[in-house]
């Protein structure tokens, strides 16, 4: 995921390297290089007539946040594809590949890489024997990291993330890609040692590329171990609409077309035991089940002025307490959507997690925090975790961002002088015991027909219970219909209108503009979750059925503690 974007960034697209001695002359591409290409012998000719200074923009890029377990181990699977050295030089050892070397990322000093030549691209620096400058970037590390102020922050949104961060430079069509886009890339991939060294002693260069740069902490941040975070230089990327590896990346292409087809064929057996699976989770309630599809496959279609169209967000209210409720179905979540996170929403997180990123100027860098997410990851709000207690300013801020990620869709980003909005797609699922304290389109009470003796053994033998080719059809059943195109003819416009006229005409306190609304966003999503892209009578019937039974439940539920509306 792209987190952050630096200044565009200048390189020798084409630069000449003179030999002293022979006065021979050769010209070389900078284009995909972080370091200039030249022999022993040879030096870069600053001043050569033929030399050509070209541009790239640099994405600083993240593993995407909250990216499921599943995902991951199906890519692997798919990609056998291992880091292979450099056969500029032979090693003197085995190289480990990239993802051997996870383990060891902060701990750069360990971490050997091969050197394709000079120090820097568009500096005069004569080279090196890769050996001896393989062991001063070790040497230079060790000194300097125990005068370290503070290890590397890798700046994943999310705690607890792994895996590596990367510096993705574009050289064309970079106006396409965006903060917070997933792209997949194709590229060369630079982990050069003489990175580092430049780095340690930048003195040593007679070009400093990053002369221009005002703070240490800025080229620290910017120019970092390539051992740490290595670059990639884009042959191709590609902006990825979602992550899950068993559908198509596009749609729109006749094989995709075809599997489509086919899937839809099967959609109704589908749906009907995805019911019954999340029916099983939830307890034994249906209606709640029902819901909670809706939710899944729910996402914003489209923006009218400020107001996201599409958005569903659910408060699933009632929860179970002291048995971790929320934990298991967000385990059961986990294992259907491609990214998800769920956020405890104790007095301490509110008060000290940082939910919105914030523009650092010193380090010339955006600062992520929690709600700096892809599009369409779900986001699991457990107010189950809510304990008594005061919030100060940072929590009252934070409180304020959920709430205006759930209206709005949004996220206003800091930029110390000003907010910059940044529109989301988020689906955020909100679990309390009574009604949330945030706003949501829809709240279900829970009401369980089963209480099992043993919550964590009920849902572990519900994911063994259920065959991996069927949780691959849910998989597939969430990620298609999001996508689908959805229409509603004129003939059934009407008849809606005539019923809502009616309705009103019957008992106006019935239903209001916005219940008419939240009923039209069902009926939507029930089409959908049927595979249908048009709206019939029958399944508006359906909706309006649905939201019957379940402001039936939250009226009985009002009646049995009216603290509950």
């Amino acid at each position: 995921m792209v987190q952050d974007m630096f200044d565009p960034e200048f390189y020798m697209g084409v630069y000449e390297t003179v030999d002293p001695t022979t006065k021979e002359r050769v010209l070389h591409f900078g284009k995909y290089r972080d370091v200039a290409e030249c022999g022993s012998q040879q030096e870069v000719e600053l001043n050569s007539a033929q030399n050509i200074t070209m541009e790239r923009q640099t994405f600083y890029c993240v593993p995407v946040p909250g990216e499921s377990t599943w995902v991951k181990e199906s890519y692997a699977r798919a990609s056998q594809a291992r880091v292979c050295p450099s056969t500029s030089y032979t090693p003197s050892r085995h190289k480990r590949s990239y993802e051997e070397d996870e383990d060891m990322e902060m701990q750069p000093s360990k971490q050997k890489e091969q050197c394709a030549g000079p120090v820097g691209v568009g500096e005069s620096h004569g080279c090196g024997d890769p050996k001896r400058l393989e062991t001063e970037t070790l040497v230079g590390q060790q000194q300097h990291s125990p005068n370290c102020s503070a290890p590397l922050d890798l700046n994943f949104p999310l705690p607890g993330e792994k895996g590596p961060a990367c510096l993705v430079k574009v050289y064309e069509n970079w106006e396409g890609f965006k903060v917070n886009d997933i792209l997949e890339v194709y590229g060369v991939l630079s982990v050069d040692p003489a990175l580092s060294v430049m780095n340690e002693d930048s003195s040593s260069s007679i070009l400093d590329p990053m002369e221009s740069m005002d703070t240490a902490e800025e080229l620290r941040v910017h120019s970092p171990p390539a051992s740490l975070v290595p670059r990639l230089h884009v042959i191709l990327a590609n902006k990825l609409q979602h992550i899950n590896p068993l559908v198509p990346a596009s749609l729109q292409d006749e094989e995709s077309k075809s599997f489509v087809s086919s899937f839809l064929l099967e959609v109704s057996s589908v749906r009907a035991e995805f019911l019954g699976f999340l029916t099983h989770a939830l307890l034994g309630d249906s209606l709640a089940a029902e819901y909670l599809i809706l939710h899944l496959i729910s996402t914003v279609y489209a923006r009218r002025d400020v107001l996201p169209l599409g958005k569903f967000t659910v408060n699933l209210s009632g929860c179970p307490r002291n048995c971790g409720y929320t934990e298991h179905i967000y385990r059961i979540l986990q294992q259907l959507v491609s990214s998800s996170y769920r956020l405890p929403m104790t007095l301490q997180n509110m008060n000290s997690l940082k939910f919105v990123p914030q523009k650092d100027y010193t380090a010339n860098r955006l600062v992520s925090g929690i709600l700096q997410l892809p599009n369409s990851t779900s986001l699991v709000l457990d107010e189950m975790a809510l304990e008594q207690g005061q919030l100060d300013t940072l929590g009252v801020r934070n409180v304020t961002a959920l709430g205006n990620l759930i209206t709005w869709q949004k996220v206003d980003y800091n930029f110390n002088y000003h907010q910059m909005e940044f529109p989301c797609n988020i689906n955020v699922f909100v679990t309390s015991e009574g009604k949330s304290l945030l706003p949501s389109d829809c709240q279900v009470h829970l009401k369980p027909q089963i209480l099992p003796p043993n919550m964590e053994d009920y849902m572990n033998s519900l994911l063994t219970a259920i065959l991996p080719s069927m949780l691959n059809k849910f998989r597939i059943y969430l990620s298609l219909l999001r996508r689908m195109d959805y229409n509603i003819s004129d003939e059934v416009s009407k008849a809606v209108e005539e019923d809502f006229v009616e309705m009103r005409k019957n008992d106006p306190q019935s239903i209001s503009a916005e219940d008419l609304h939240r009923i039209l966003v069902v009926a939507r999503l029930l089409s959908l979750s049927a595979g249908q892209t048009t709206l019939s009578r029958e399944r508006w019937l359906r909706a309006k059925q649905l939201e019957c039974l379940r402001k039936s439940r939250l009226q009985q539920q009002k009646c049995a503690n009216g603290n509950e509306l």
